[in-house]
């Protein structure tokens, strides 16, 4: 899965990355939690333009009674998002891409887990694939939602975790946000990032606490937990 994540690339460089029409204003991110705002990358209907918006992380379906729903699905598993009644109406109309520079992985051995930060070798931001939902709360406010989509991992994951998030490469951004793009393309994209355009190293314990949102969560460290 993908729990944590960092966007802490300075808002030109994700503003030119994305090709956000608009200036884009965000403040570096070093420990973005589940529920949490996180930065998303859509069309909205009608608009062929992409814009940015900060939506809550962990997807909301329209039928949920309750938005604690959204702590359950701040992942979705590629290889089932056109079965599932939580995300196939999204996979098929509302896809977008949460921006990131960096994310989290725990590995387990025996009761110690310890954390890796992940990024690309170019150390540039880049797009996780995602989904968006908007919910009205019994109140009537509305709120919008995003869950990040994960696959199986690649050479370099698998020594960590069992599951990893799909990157989208830029060149094709486009095709992913399209709402005509056709399932069978859409499934081939959610494929695992390759291994020799990544690196990882370890962290410590400083990213389990959701509380501690600062550059010491990415800083490397010899010591194992």
């Amino acid at each position: 899965m993908c729990g944590r994540f960092a966007l802490k690339a300075p808002p030109r460089s994700i503003q030119e990355h994305f090709h956000i029409p608009e200036t884009v204003v965000l403040s570096p991110r070093y420990n973005i939690a589940p529920s949490q705002e996180v930065a998303v990358v859509r069309h909205l209907q009608g608009n062929n333009s992409r814009q940015l918006d900060m939506l809550r992380w962990g997807l909301i379906p329209d039928w949920a009674k309750d938005m604690k729903i959204g702590y359950k699905m701040i992942n979705g598993r590629a290889e089932t998002l056109a079965q599932k009644p939580s995300f196939r109406v999204a996979f098929k109309k509302r896809r977008c891409l949460i921006a990131a520079d960096g994310f989290y992985e725990w590995q387990h051995k025996g009761k110690a887990r310890q954390p890796f930060f992940v990024q690309l070798k170019t150390g540039v931001v880049f797009g996780f694939a995602g989904l968006w939902e908007s919910w009205r709360s019994p109140d009537g406010s509305t709120v919008e939602s995003c869950t990040i989509i994960t696959t199986s991992p690649n050479k370099l994951l698998r020594e960590i975790h069992d599951r990893m998030p799909v990157i989208i490469p830029p060149e094709h951004y486009e095709t992913w946000l399209q709402s005509t793009t056709r399932e069978q393309t859409l499934q081939e994209l959610l494929a695992p990032y390759p291994a020799e355009k990544m690196e990882t190293y370890r962290v410590s314990s400083e990213v389990n606490n959701p509380k501690n949102d600062t550059p010491e969560c990415i800083e490397p460290t010899q010591f194992m937990i």
